[in-house]
């Protein structure tokens, strides 16, 4: 409607201009006035000139008065087309963009497929597994019930005892081996669940001895601990990378906690400890402190944990998984007797001769084994053992090394 108004009021006007313009130079043309030294006529036509100026110049004046859109089209009409080209070419690199985006989340969907297809196989088989082991199970129970009785009421049946036996470990063996198999299924449940774990929950991530001769230096001790495990977090969670920024996070009530007790006489043990599993990748580790009274653990010559090799009992990765029993046994024990550390010291060759011997003794002999502590250890300190093997003459076992059961 306000262009109407606009035409219609250019058009009154300028019949206005023209009417006053045309009798303005009629009567400058009659008294034959003259400017700029021009002859009448002339004159009179110059004022008609003026006159229609003037006309176009006060309609230009009041559309661009009235129309912002006349101003912005007549002044600005170039750097419009400017930012119009420029964002056609930005619509155009943001379609490429968005259609390369596209196809990376297809990619992405088509691997959660894939993966949740694997994860349910693997479930499958698992369940599976799960269903086979439990008549096995049962099946093992019945047998050594039956071979205690055997061995209580019928002293002179050697012959079906030694058979029972025999299908008693071949049941084990199947137990053990369908026991692994679910535990590599269930690892491989877990990590499609959860991704790359590269630090699991109640990691150590930091560990010292600490024994303040002031109270003032626990702040010190902390701020130290911490970066350690920081350190310890960072190369862990994002290997590769410059370690250049903080990624632990322990709450200050913990730290200020700590502080507190770590002020009080004694030696203590402190630990950074994670607070749950950490994928690799991830930006931050939650962890905690953990604090215990520094003491003794074990005591050189100390036995942590003993067992038996059957005599029936000699192929090499049954002797081999009964001597893993045996560390897992006294790490077990060292650590309800309040050891830090993580896993055992002990000769990894020496163990796999010990192995091998075992499996060339004769047949039916007994064989006693003991896992013995080489040295005192207190809280932190690593646990270094040797398995023993019970008989005059015989080789003295797995001695200290870098090994872990």
């Amino acid at each position: 409607m306000t262009g109407w108004l606009l035409i219609l009021a250019l058009l009154a006007l300028g019949g206005v201009l023209s009417t006053l313009g045309d009798r303005l130079g009629s009567r400058v043309g009659k008294a034959r006035l003259s400017l700029f030294k021009l002859r009448p006529r002339r004159t009179a036509v110059l004022i008609t000139v003026l006159t229609g100026s003037l006309i176009s110049a006060i309609s230009l004046g009041l559309m661009l008065l009235v129309s912002e859109r006349l101003r912005t089209g007549l002044f600005e009409l170039d750097r419009l087309e400017d930012r119009l080209q420029s964002s056609r070419r930005q619509l155009a690199s943001s379609q490429a963009q968005l259609a390369t985006s596209q196809q990376e989340l297809n990619r992405a969907e088509q691997g959660k497929r894939d993966a949740q297809q694997r994860f349910e196989q693997a479930q499958a088989r698992a369940n599976q597994l799960r269903q086979e082991l439990a008549p096995l199970v049962a099946q093992r129970n019945s047998l050594e019930v039956e071979r205690t009785r055997l061995s209580r009421e019928v002293q002179d049946r050697d012959a079906d005892i030694r058979r029972t036996e025999t299908e008693l470990a071949q049941v084990r063996r199947r137990i053990a081996a369908g026991a692994q198999e679910l535990k590599d299924l269930e690892s491989n449940l877990i990590a499609l669940r959860r991704g790359d774990v590269v630090i699991t929950s109640g990691q150590t991530l930091a560990s010292a001895k600490v024994t303040l001769e002031q109270p003032e230096q626990a702040s010190a001790v902390i701020t130290a601990l911490l970066q350690q495990a920081n350190l310890s977090a960072f190369r862990r969670v994002l290997p590769g990378q410059q370690v250049d920024r903080q990624i632990l996070l322990v709450p200050k009530s913990d730290i200020a906690k700590l502080e507190g007790l770590l002020a009080k006489p004694g030696s203590w043990v402190v630990s950074i400890l994670s607070a749950a599993n950490v994928l690799r990748g991830e930006r931050q580790v939650l962890a905690f402190p953990d604090l215990r009274p520094n003491r003794a653990v074990v005591k050189a010559g100390e036995v942590l944990a003993s067992t038996t090799i059957e005599g029936d009992l000699s192929s090499v990765e049954a002797i081999n998984r009964r001597l893993n029993l045996l560390l897992a046994a006294a790490y077990a024990k060292a650590q309800r007797q309040g050891t830090a550390a993580e896993g055992l010291q002990f000769d990894a060759a020496r163990l796999s001769q010990l192995g091998r011997d075992l499996s060339e003794r004769p047949a039916g002999q007994v064989a006693q084994l003991e896992a013995v502590a080489m040295r005192d250890a207190d809280t932190p300190d690593p646990i270094a053992v040797e398995v023993r093997w019970l008989r005059p003459g015989a080789p003295a076992g797995a001695g200290p090394g870098p090994g872990r059961p």
